[in-house]
């Protein structure tokens, strides 16, 4: 399997975290499981059709897909025919670029897009970083990100602010948090500080200089070892042995 990422313009990357693309080898013939990590995607499929949702959806040739923010894990199936190009939207970003459904509409599922919000797929293949860059400079619609200091607040505490902390540094309630998290990430509060402590706790069980999971579990905020274990089961249906 060749997979290759690429940073978008300086003037997007507030908006966008990369362009990537993924293409299949003649060893490829399984499942590829991907893991939630708070952000909404597009996909479009160069290749023959491809199986994603866990088997529940199909992605045909030429088309594109509004890929939803995760509360668990994905598996899509990847075999030699298997070419898709994406792009990994940030956080909240959707609306920027998008008149669309509320996120929550999105959560865990891949739906296709409409026509006229489609990519050209004959224009990605003669080249497909300017013209990316192209599609969604042309389609940005501000600049303004409402909710990137809350976001900022949860990122910088890696995840451990409770909820009422959240919103008191934001000065905002709970329930208006609740609800511009669900029209604009289509995740809970709470969903998404849990995905941010998970992804901290899954690169630091990757780092070459591993540290014991009761030390990975304190150092994130989790209760103990087996809190960790239980989260790391829940968003990647693996046990932190399997992973």
């Amino acid at each position: 399997m060749e997979y290759h990422d690429a940073k978008p313009s300086t003037a997007l990357q507030t908006h966008i975290h990369s362009f990537w693309e993924l293409k299949g080898d003649d060893t490829d013939q399984q499942w590829e499981r991907i893991f939630p990590d708070g952000c909404p995607g597009i996909i479009v499929n160069l290749g023959a059709p491809c199986k994603t949702d866990n088997g529940q959806s199909t992605m045909d040739y030429g088309k594109t897909y509004v890929v939803g923010a995760m509360t668990s894990f994905k598996d899509t199936f990847i075999d030699r025919h298997t070419h898709l190009l994406g792009v990994c939207l940030k956080p909240a970003a959707f609306s920027s670029f998008y008149n669309y459904a509320s996120q929550h509409e999105l959560t865990d599922h891949t739906f296709e897009f409409d026509l006229s919000y489609s990519l050209d797929a004959e224009k990605i293949k003669a080249d497909s970083n300017t013209y990316l860059n192209r599609y969604f400079l042309d389609r940005k619609k501000s600049s303004h990100q409402p909710m990137q200091p809350i976001l900022n607040d949860i990122h910088l505490s890696n995840g451990n602010l409770s909820i009422s902390e959240i919103a008191r540094r934001n000065f905002t309630t709970v329930r208006q948090l609740e609800r511009l998290f669900k029209i604009q990430i289509g995740l809970t509060p709470k969903e998404y500080v849990k995905i941010i402590r998970f992804q901290l706790a899954l690169s630091m069980m990757s780092d070459v200089r591993k540290k014991s999971l009761s030390d990975i579990a304190f150092e994130c905020g989790f209760y103990d070892h087996a809190h960790l274990a239980n989260e790391v089961k829940l968003h990647t249906g693996l046990t932190p042995s399997q992973l």
